[in-house]
């Protein structure tokens, strides 16, 4: 698989194809699998992903601490806003349904970890649902999405652990915002720089999740990822370049994810996981573990 964004970019507009097809034509001679039995892996995440949704947006499920429940569907069918009946409030429920269904011990897709697994699936389907897209095409954009996120992975992070949620939902948000470009008839240099846009904006963000449960703030901000993949998906379509290529973008995402200190990389040791009320919740949390 490709380690640089920008040489996929260009070696797929030196050869007339899509980011999708260069990732699954690399995908089979990498694995020796013809492209048929990878699109059908795409496929079965992809339904993995659909039943994660429908089953969030149904509105019963809550977290074992009872931090998280029911706000994906308030979202969804909750009192009307400025943005209700929209594609944008839709996507923002389905990134919210997924990671419900995550806190609630459910089956998810890790794309590109568990407390990140929000965002990719809300864009695509939601954008898919709004725009009439096909389900090849949303396979597509899966294949798409795999592609930027090795790149990610290799050169920067996916885990908090060791990057901060910019590894984790930065890199979905950007996966997302590229993958969807792309589905929506987006050129290979368009991607790039969707990924870009939408990376640069979650620099610095911080993992704090409260008494280390991946519910607050993971949940909340799967759907801010989302926001910031459509932001940017809206930007590329736009004709709007960013400077900045978007390898080294990620590379900057890895830079900072190295210097950050500890207690903002999945410790619970910082940020709002150290507010009072924060430090409250986790021992409330603490309390119920040893009650059973």
């Amino acid at each position: 698989m490709y380690k640089s964004l920008m040489t996929a970019v260009h070696d797929a507009e030196a050869r007339g194809i899509s980011l999708a097809q260069l990732a699954l034509d690399t995908e089979a001679e990498d694995q020796g699998r013809p492209v048929g039995e990878i699109r059908d892996v795409l496929g079965r995440a992809l339904d993995v992903m659909e039943g994660a949704i429908e089953r969030g947006l149904a509105g019963d499920l809550f977290s074992p601490s009872g931090l998280v429940g029911g706000d994906a569907a308030k979202l969804a069918r909750g009192p009307a806003g400025p943005l209700s009946g929209t594609p944008f409030r839709d996507v923002l429920a389905r990134a919210l349904a997924v990671q419900e269904v995550n806190a609630a011990m459910g089956v998810i897709v890790a794309a590109p970890t568990a407390g990140g697994a929000g965002v990719l699936p809300a864009v695509l389907t939601g954008l898919a649902r709004a725009q009439g897209i096909s389900r090849d095409r949303v396979i597509d954009a899966l294949a798409t999405a795999g592609l930027i996120g090795a790149v990610v992975a290799e050169r920067a992070s996916l885990s908090g652990a060791e990057g901060g949620c910019q590894a984790e939902t930065g890199a979905a948000a950007g996966m997302a915002a590229g993958a969807a470009t792309e589905m929506l008839g987006g050129s290979p240099t368009q991607v790039a720089h969707a990924v870009a846009l939408a990376q640069q904006g979650t620099l610095g963000l911080v993992c704090d999740p409260l008494g280390g449960l991946v519910e607050l703030p993971c949940v909340f901000r799967n759907a801010t990822g989302a926001a910031i993949a459509l932001a940017a998906i809206e930007m590329a379509m736009a004709g709007i370049e960013f400077a900045i290529p978007a390898d080294e973008v990620i590379d900057t995402m890895g830079e900072i994810g190295r210097e950050m200190d500890v207690r903002y990389r999945e410790t619970a040791g910082g940020g709002l996981a150290a507010t009072p009320t924060g430090r409250r919740l986790a021992r409330e949390r603490l309390v119920q573990i040893k009650r059973g």
